[in-house]
Parts: structure tokens; sequence; C-alpha cells
């Protein structure tokens, strides 16, 4: 889609979806319905929800706390730094179950002398995408919290976030996740052989989940430069932030 669509009511309840360009899938705001857009055939799409359960006043402590810890980190960042912006977003993922079998042949080439090698390499992942195409998240660095994980329930959305719907319809998800788990497998075929000759993946995948998550964007100003953080907003866990250069000098 390239532009807002105004006209699409909710398959549910009738109310006026909202879309912004390019979205899929769509969740309703006044009864929490959630169907693909331009689906020839009217369905629900499974969509489950990670509770918030933090306020900007505590996102903010655990982000000093973060900046109190660690090494790396100037030994004045909590107390100059000024917090500017906390803004929570529920991000759109597609958590895909699938079992990657990958077969090889190649060269060990570290040892002499060089040998052959073949053999397979199976994981089971549960791989996360992100549904939205332009934007950046560490996905590999987020783990959804289960347990916090219920069925979408559109009461729970504060007002004033900002909800975002996915961009990626399942099977775009799917292909999204088997080229990433392709190529983390041969990441892992590294450990094996040096030099490929052969390679090949097959996959089995199961049903996706479509989910969204409670995440905080912050961002902070130190010595008058500007640093972004993402911090959970389910556990408090800082899953990324910049840190300020620091130039350690030997006494």
């Amino acid at each position: 889609m390239s532009r807002i669509v105004s006209d699409i009511e909710c398959p549910n309840c009738g109310a006026p979806l909202k879309l912004s360009p390019g979205e899929l899938v769509a969740t309703c705001r006044y009864c929490g319905y959630t169907s693909v857009v331009g689906a020839n055939t009217p369905f629900q799409l499974e969509h489950s929800l990670i509770v918030n359960e933090l306020d900007s006043t505590r996102i903010a402590q655990y982000l000093q706390d973060w900046m109190r810890s660690g090494f790396m980190k100037p030994g004045d960042l909590a107390k100059k730094s000024r917090i500017t912006i906390v803004e929570l977003r529920y991000l759109p993922f597609w958590l895909v179950p699938l079992t990657a079998t990958s077969t090889y042949e190649g060269v060990l080439e570290r040892i002499s002398p060089p040998t052959q090698r073949r053999g397979a390499i199976e994981n089971n992942y549960d791989w996360l995408v992100l549904g939205r195409k332009a934007a950046e998240f560490p996905t590999r660095d987020y783990k959804v919290p289960s347990e916090g994980k219920i069925p979408f329930d559109f009461t729970k959305i504060e007002s004033k976030s900002n909800f975002l719907n996915s961009e990626l319809d399942s099977s775009e998800a799917i292909a999204h996740a088997k080229d990433e788990v392709e190529e983390n497998q041969r990441f892992l075929l590294k450990q094996e052989v040096d030099q490929v000759t052969r390679f090949d993946t097959t996959f089995n995948v199961e049903k996706p989940t479509y989910l969204h998550a409670p995440l905080w964007f912050v961002q902070y100003e130190y010595k008058g430069k500007s640093y972004n953080a993402i911090i959970d907003g389910s556990s408090g866990t800082v899953i990324r932030a910049d840190i300020p250069q620091t130039d350690f000098k030997m006494i």
C-alpha cells in the first residue's frame, strides 16, 4: 500500500481501521480483532501480547541503574546525564518455530594434512522476526518473556503508547526467518570446515505466533550529545543502549 487506508472497516465490529502505508496486519483499537488486510477470506489471526509492567518513572530508574553498573562507562554518566525522551511502543513480531538441517561437505585446513569432511548440523529455533520492513531492532538481543505472554487484550494497551501493525504477513516472516537461520547455520559451519564445497539446508516450520511486545525507547543527553536506549517493558531489562566514548588514561 502506498497511502493511508481510511475506508477499511474492522471485519468484527465495523469500526474504522487506522493503517499506515505498508501495513498488512491490522488490529482494531476498539474490539481487539486482528486480521490480514486484503485477505480473500476474512479470518482472525491468532495474536498474543506481552504485558507492559512499567511506567516512565521506573524506566528512568532502570536506565540510571544501568548507567551506574558495568565497565567502559564514564564514572559520572548517571549523575551528569539527562533523559530527554521516553516513549512506549508496541512492536509487532513473528515468532517462527523451525528446525534447520544443513548438510555439508568441505575441507578442514587448520590441521595438517587438510582433511575432507562431511556431515550435518541440525538445530531447533524459535526465531524472532520484526514485523517492520524499514525499522531496525536488535532481535537477537531480545528474548521474548514467554511467562508474560497472554492472548491479545486491547484493553491493556496504554492509550498514549505508539502501537504499530505488522508490514509482514506470516509467509514473509517465515521467509525472513529461513534466510537468517540459514546464515546462522553457515556461521556454525565455520567450526567444522574452513573451505565449503557443498551446503544445503532444509527446514521444518511450525505455525508462527504473531505478538506485540512493549518496548521503551529512551533518549538521553550526556555532555551535549544524544544517546539511545531500548528497555523491555515487561522486565526492565536494558536490551541495548549507547555508551558514550571514554578516554581511559594510564596514571
